[in-house]
Parts: C-alpha cells; sequence; structure tokens
C-alpha cells in the first residue's frame, strides 16, 4: 500500500480530458434511523443526495451516475437530480453490494476510464477529496482510497479493468469491502483529513454531523 497527497488534474495521452465517472451509492432505507432513507435527509436544506452528487460533480467526475432505492420516487420528486444519470435498484434491501453492481453496469456504455465511489451518508466528503481521487488515476488499474490520518476510507477509485471483479464479489451489505482486503497491496491512499471528514450517518446519534456541517456545506453550486 502506497500513500499519495498529490493534487494534479489528470490527462489522457494526448492531453485530453480523462473520464472518470463519479458513483453516487444512495439506496439504503435507513433501517438504523427509524426507516427514514439517508437520501432524503436533511443538508443545508435542501435533501443530503444533492450535497453528495455535487461534490462528485464538483470534484470533476463525468458522469455523475446516482443509484437509488429505498423511496425512490420521493427522492426523485424532492431532490433536484436533473444533472446526473439516476438508477433504481430495485433489489436495495440486499445490501450495498446490489447498488454497487447496479452502478457499475449502468456506467458500463460511458467509456469511462475509471469510477470514484462515493456514499451519500458521509457530509463532511466534499468536492476538494472527490478531485484528489480523480488526481490519484494512473491508468486502467488503478485502485484508491481515501485515508483519514492514514486509515482507509471513501471515496475509493477503481480503474475500468477492476469493475468486473468487484461487482462479482459485491454482496451483502460488504460492497467492494473484500475486493478492497484481497488488494491491500495494491492499492494507493490518498491522505484527505486535511480536507474533510470520514463520518458516517448510520444511528439519530449521528444526525448532528449534518447540523455541524450545515452552515458552511463544502458544495455549494446550485443543479
Amino acid at each position: 500500500m502506497t500513500a499519495y497527497a498529490a493534487h494534479t488534474t489528470p490527462t489522457t495521452a494526448d492531453g485530453g480530458p480523462l473520464l472518470v465517472a463519479g458513483l453516487l451509492l444512495a439506496a439504503g432505507g435507513g433501517r438504523r434511523l427509524g426507516g427514514r432513507p439517508k437520501a432524503l435527509l436533511d443538508y443545508a436544506g435542501r435533501p443530503l443526495v444533492e450535497h453528495a452528487a455535487l461534490a462528485l460533480r464538483d470534484g470533476g467526475c463525468g458522469p455523475v451516475q446516482v443509484v437509488l432505492g429505498a423511496a425512490a420516487a420521493d427522492v426523485r420528486e424532492r431532490a433536484r437530480l436533473e444533472a446526473y444519470r439516476v438508477a433504481v435498484n430495485s433489489g436495495w434491501a440486499d445490501g450495498m453490494g446490489s447498488s454497487l453492481r447496479a452502478g457499475l453496469e449502468a456506467l458500463a456504455d460511458t467509456g469511462a476510464r475509471a469510477v470514484v465511489v462515493a456514499l451519500v451518508d458521509q457530509p463532511g466528503v466534499g468536492a476538494a477529496a472527490v478531485a484528489r481521487m480523480v488526481a490519484a488515476y494512473r491508468g486502467p488499474g488503478s485502485l484508491a482510497a481515501a485515508s483519514y490520518e492514514g486509515k482507509r476510507g471513501h471515496p475509493v477509485l477503481f480503474g475500468r479493468e477492476r469493475w468486473a471483479e468487484i461487482a462479482a464479489r459485491a454482496v451483502g451489505d460488504q460492497g467492494a469491502r473484500s475486493y478492497l482486503k484481497l488488494h491491500e497491496s495494491e492499492m494507493t491512499l490518498v491522505e484527505c483529513g486535511d480536507i474533510g471528514g470520514p463520518a458516517d450517518i448510520d444511528t439519530p446519534e449521528d444526525l448532528h454531523l449534518l447540523r455541524d456541517g450545515a452552515s458552511d456545506p463544502p458544495s455549494t453550486t446550485k443543479c
């Protein structure tokens, strides 16, 4: 495992922009939040899913694919997602793995060379952290993860040639966890502790993360 902290904008061999897609996993039903879908949690007066998708876009990802699940119709009605690709994972209750598979499949026709995967329930992850992940691209076999004081977290970046195996291993609530553990020695860690935080919202006790950050959201561009 290697560490990486520089922030440069990657380009293709001919100097053109690199196509790094963004994938936002936003399908969870918030079981430990009393059944409140995390995508619809209020952040600075708007659904949390908007903040997370915008962080991917402002961080340099394109296209940005959002995967919805629980209360998908309500999310589409209330959140401004017109600027993004949206897929609905009907099997969202099976766990995060099914949403990861659905998102990678939805991006298969984009020609993206890599994808940055983010989770909807981490309001401390903003565009600056995403930009560092985009800059960590080193080819189709790239494998990188954000770290916070040396501890691996999200977002993560997967080069295109890794997608098939990641999808095959994404089962239940594991997401890409088993794949990352298997390939830990190949992974680049991108320190993001100076620009964001990895805390996620799982229980009512975590809802203060929304209030603490809502006065100064990391992303402010309108959809």
